[in-house]
């Protein structure tokens, strides 16, 4: 067992004073501050948390790399990097997510993960997040164009053999032919659907929500923008309750007015934060190669050559600091960054302070820097 004790958690009514007691891998117990520690708890371990905030070990349902590695690289150093990067800034499970490229790199993507999975260095792998390729070429974005393809259920059956249960969500342009199909397909295994990189009508979005998709990745990016007379596939997603969207906070993808707007209508519990993060995530300004493409970063900004956006650089606890920064009170900023993309995963044993839940857990100060992370249990 294990004491965190004088930490702050955020409830409904505010801030509380309490330590946490944890047993291997679980939270056991919660104790306010003002009772007098167990005895049974005295001689065990114990951390002072000199009074910062304690939260749950955020989720990134979306990062492509980190400290100059990338994981569509076809090594487990890249993942065991991003694993460790996250775990520094505050992410305690992840998606390694790909971007579109040949079924070979795919398929090489995949067995690395599977080699590293469970032997992580840092936060855990959640599963696999395929961003593509079956794209529409009209809002590519940085994806590169080479690989972009219709749904193809021959192709993703042979995905799906390698991958052994690891595919958790798959990112897809439904109005593309084969659409439709796909989503049954992914539907029927238990997958996110999620769509984005989609020219996709409010008609055709309203349909693939209709046969199972449920998710928008970076919402508003990569998709059509709102008009009056063709309100598209953000305003049927924004309209339709059951369907959650990711936010990328990083302060330029989305405006802070359009991530307030994003947060009143969908609820804490329908918004997801997450990075989009690349291989410049901490590291910084300079020349990358990402996705087959030359990406300069610049003041934090990764940009094609032509200035499309390409990912971002942000991580989980910048993107916790700048949402609350932009009005959205600390309770439900901390939720969309992790029950939120627990529930959404069917992850049902994280992203809670609560007795029986995996100990998984951030120490944040009052800037939102990351002073300590438990995964497990165990101090990182």
């Amino acid at each position: 067992m294990a004491l965190i004790k004088n930490v702050k958690v955020c409830k409904e009514n505010g801030l509380i004073d309490v330590s946490v007691v944890t047993e291997g891998n679980l939270i056991k117990e919660i104790l306010p501050s003002n009772k007098i520690i167990p005895k049974q708890y005295s001689e065990e371990p114990i951390f002072d948390g000199n009074g910062q905030l304690l939260i749950p070990g955020m989720i990134d349902v979306h990062i492509h790399g980190a400290k100059n590695y990338d994981m569509m690289d076809g090594s487990t150093e890249s993942i065991q990097a991003v694993s460790m990067a996250c775990a520094e800034t505050g992410c305690t499970s992840f998606l390694v997510t790909s971007v579109s490229s040949s079924l070979e790199d795919l398929i090489q993507m995949i067995r690395q993960t599977k080699k590293v999975i469970g032997k992580e260095k840092g936060a855990k792998i959640a599963g696999i997040h395929l961003e593509g390729p079956y794209l529409n070429i009209e809002k590519k974005g940085m994806q590169n164009p080479a690989h972009l393809r219709h749904p193809d259920l021959k192709e993703m059956k042979k995905i799906f053999d390698e991958a052994d249960g690891l595919i958790k969500m798959v990112t897809i342009a439904p109005e593309l032919p084969g659409g439709i199909e796909l989503i049954d397909f992914l539907k029927k295994r238990g997958v996110v659907v999620a769509i984005a990189h989609s020219n996709a009508t409010y008609e055709e979005a309203q349909n693939a929500f209709e046969k199972g998709a449920s998710h928008i990745t970076h919402c508003f990016n990569a998709m059509p923008t709102i008009h009056h007379r063709a309100p598209g596939l953000v305003a049927a997603a924004l309209e339709n309750d059951s369907i959650s969207v990711q936010a990328i906070v990083d302060g330029g993808h989305l405006h802070p007015g359009i991530v307030r707007l994003i947060h009143k209508i969908k609820g804490p519990d329908k918004m997801v934060l997450t990075t989009d993060a690349l291989q410049a995530m901490g590291v910084g300004d300079g020349e990358y190669i990402f996705g087959g493409h030359q990406v300069t970063v610049t003041e934090g900004v990764a940009r094609l050559q032509d200035g499309t956006l390409a990912s971002s650089t942000v991580t989980m606890n910048k993107s916790l600091r700048l949402s609350n920064e932009f009005g959205i009170n600390l309770q439900d900023t901390i939720q969309m960054a992790t029950s939120t993309p627990a529930d959404i995963l069917g992850m049902k044993n994280l992203g809670r302070i609560e007795q029986g839940y995996i100990a998984d857990l951030v120490l944040l100060d009052e800037k939102f820097e990351v002073l300590n992370t438990w995964i497990n249990g165990k101090k990182y």
